[in-house]
């Protein structure tokens, strides 16, 4: 595609209500298929009438439409069992080039999804026939001062931590590398570091961010705003362009230990599981538990940051006398030991979801044996419970953001994956038949970044008695709900 000089620009938005894109590099997360030289498009819709196109200054993002080789890369996400199909694609680099972004999908009247890092569960970002902002290029960190960093959405987990780690600070977040910040910030945000530091949206202090409107916005500003992005704001009021972090010390080292049993026959596995929770139940903050029951393997991990734990020892005692076989890490330094848990950068075919929140084993007592007959039963399925609590659950930070399940304690989640199609069906049948038992038996807080398309009431299944409070924010910055998608906030 050509560049068109400025005026022949004007000369043919008074003919045709053509929009130009002007000439210029852009950044994007697939860098080694895209590199920086990117072509800018015509924008072509008759929607843009000329004297409105004489009034605003000629855009400057980079937009992608179907048959372009980079329109194929950039709509994909990380789940490749979902594949979406969106009327064009914008690339944006800048606050003000989304702001035009979100203005040309009111004129062409297209609903908008947002894509950081592309890992939304059920694809919630992208979407078929409307526009998809894409992130991927503002995914630079900069420090405003020894405390408080400055983070583009589209920063992944592992570009992050690059950037802190050898300040010897870290913004408390997940272990999944290519996971982007925005997203998972948004949603809450938790993983080894919470239960001490708290969730990452405890962490977010300011955030400019584009309205509905097209608006740029500033959080400091609006108060509300920040509470509600604190656990609610995927992609529900808007586009957000920047976060502003307070950041931690950073732990010297991290270690690691790994229980595990082989061929687990179903009883043992629920008693195994309901010991996990008691010897959970007492952990120290710095300290991280998951249960993990893989087909018919059961895996314990347990972390620790903390050289002042003291009684670490009688945890991995009591971890290694109900299981078969215990290895335990050596100290290792931080930023190493992290990209042991950074998972595949490449997608994959799978269906995970939040599988409900619990306070204890009391809460899956009833359903537990069904749950656990149906995945050690289905190969390729995996139940795993990860332990909360801690700073989680200060009512301080409850306060101050809309995240609504700050009185659990354990967050399980499901997962399938396949190589090909011909099991597909049946994981996904069984997957839901195993949502279904815990449902039935009670278990309907969920976690809004893992989420299931087929959740009943999600609505209150993700933000609980904050819904409400939070539809008003919603009907402040996007009245138009060009935010909108399947499980988003309504008005």
């Amino acid at each position: 595609m050509k560049k068109i000089e400025r005026k022949k620009f004007i000369q043919l938005s008074l003919m045709s209500g053509a929009a130009l894109y002007l000439a210029g590099c852009g950044v994007n997360s697939d860098k080694k298929v895209l590199k920086t030289d990117l072509k800018r498009e015509a924008l072509k819709t008759d929607s843009i009438l000329p004297n409105t196109i004489q009034q605003t200054i000629a855009p400057t993002f980079i937009l992608y439409k179907k048959g372009d080789a980079e329109y194929e890369i950039l709509r994909r996400g990380y789940n490749k069992r979902i594949q979406q199909f969106p009327a064009a694609i914008a690339q944006c680099n800048t606050t003000e080039e989304v702001s035009q972004a979100v203005k040309y999908a009111i004129e062409n009247k297209w609903p908008v999804s947002i894509k950081s890092g592309g890992h939304s569960f059920e694809g919630f970002s992208c979407n078929n026939d409307g526009l998809v902002i894409n992130l991927s290029g503002m995914n630079k960190v900069s420090w405003d001062d020894e405390e408080t960093i400055s983070v583009g959405p589209g920063c992944k987990l592992s570009e992050l931590y690059d950037a802190t780690l050898p300040k010897n600070k870290i913004l408390p977040a997940g272990s999944c590398g290519g996971v982007g910040i925005g997203g998972l910030t948004l949603g809450g945000g938790y993983g080894f570091f919470s239960r001490k530091y708290g969730l990452t949206c405890d962490s977010l202090i300011e955030l400019t961010m584009v309205d509905g409107k097209g608006n740029i916005v500033k959080s400091v500003d609006q108060k509300e705003l920040l509470w509600a992005c604190k656990g609610g704001g995927n992609g529900n009021f808007g586009v957000i362009t920047n976060m502003k972090f307070k950041v931690k010390d950073a732990p010297s080292f991290f270690q690691s230990y790994r229980f595990k049993i082989k061929n687990v026959a179903i009883e043992r596995a629920k008693e195994v599981m309901e010991k996990w929770f008691s010897i959970t139940a007492k952990l120290p903050p710095s300290c991280f538990s998951a249960f993990v029951l893989n087909g018919k393997s059961v895996y314990i991990l347990l972390t620790n940051y903390d050289d002042g734990v003291n009684d670490l020892s009688t945890f991995i005692d009591d971890l290694s006398a109900i299981v078969d076989t215990t290895s335990s890490g050596i100290k290792t330094p931080l930023a190493k030991a992290l990209k042991v848990f950074y998972g595949r950068p490449n997608p994959l075919n799978f269906k995970n979801a939040s599988a409900g929140f619990y306070k204890n084993f009391e809460d899956i007592r009833n359903c537990i044996p069904a749950v656990l007959e149906k995945v050690t039963q289905t190969p390729g399925m995996i139940y795993q419970i990860n332990t909360l609590g801690g700073m989680i659950n200060d009512n301080g930070l409850a306060s101050q953001s809309s995240y609504a399940h700050r009185d659990q304690n354990y967050l399980s989640e499901l997962q399938t994956y396949w190589e090909g199609d011909s099991r597909m069906d049946t994981l996904l049948k069984t997957f839901e038949e195993v949502q279904q038992l815990l449902y039935d038996n009670g278990i309907k807080s969920q976690y809004r970044n893992y989420p299931d398309i087929l959740f009943k009431d999600y609505k209150n299944a993700y933000y609980g008695e904050n819904y409400s409070r939070l539809q008003k924010v919603k009907l402040q910055f996007d009245p138009g709900n060009i935010f909108d998608y399947a499980q988003g906030i309504k008005i």
